[in-house]
């Protein structure tokens, strides 16, 4: 029996002594992390810790050098990842995979009482205008255009279990109403959620997470 993926995090605690933290772009789901991590260590490293959007790794033998920045890119961009260099760019990572996190991979029941720009803010140690600018300049979209589709896309999968109401997905998102969901769901999407749960599973197309930004 294959072993459970694991549950996706953007929180890594800080750096261990002798390890070096990684930014990889597009690393939004379990499955993610499991390719990651293989990539890595068939590269000649130790994956010390992962998350969303970040690896901890070290040589596996002690005393080497990491291997050339452009190999770690060669390997990781063969399976749809990206290193990422730039502060600026880290910075702006580390944002989506919290957004990625909270919405797809936090249960309902204990996701913060907050909203999204103090919970930003607070996780990441910056103002929510420096993060909400700095995420249009690099992405050309807005942080509270990026958040509402990430909510769209995990309220299409909920809707397609077809069990679920449009009040209990809007509930469990965090909107005020079910007619708020309905507004943004159809922003998006052009379709109200039951026009689009009518379809029924698989038939309308939720995007990949990573591709949402686009």
């Amino acid at each position: 029996m294959s072993a459970a993926l694991p549950i996706p995090t953007a929180a890594l605690p800080p750096a261990a002594p002798g390890t070096t933290r990684l930014y990889i772009r597009n690393m939004v789901c379990p499955q993610c992390l499991r390719v990651a991590r293989r990539e890595l260590e068939q590269a000649g490293l130790h994956v010390e810790a992962i998350a969303l959007g970040a690896a901890d790794v070290r040589p596996t033998t002690p005393g080497q050098p990491l291997p050339p920045p452009e190999q770690l890119q060669a390997a990781l961009h063969a399976v749809g990842f990206e290193l990422v260099d730039d502060p600026r760019d880290q910075l702006v990572e580390q944002t989506k995979a919290l957004v990625v996190e909270l919405i797809h991979y936090t249960p309902a029941d204990q996701q913060p009482l907050l909203n999204y720009s103090h919970y930003l803010s607070q996780r990441l140690g910056r103002d929510y205008a420096y993060l909400s600018h700095l995420f249009s300049q690099r992405e050309g979209l807005t942080l509270e255009k990026y958040i509402i589709r990430q909510k769209v896309e995990r309220a299409k999968e909920l809707l397609s279990y077809q069990e679920a109401t449009v009040a209990d997905v809007a509930r469990q998102l965090g909107y005020s109403s079910a007619a708020h969901l309905s507004t943004q769901f159809r922003q998006v999407t052009g379709l109200t959620p039951t026009q689009f749960q009518a379809l029924g599973p698989g038939s309308a197309g939720r995007r990949s997470l990573d591709d949402v930004v686009r």
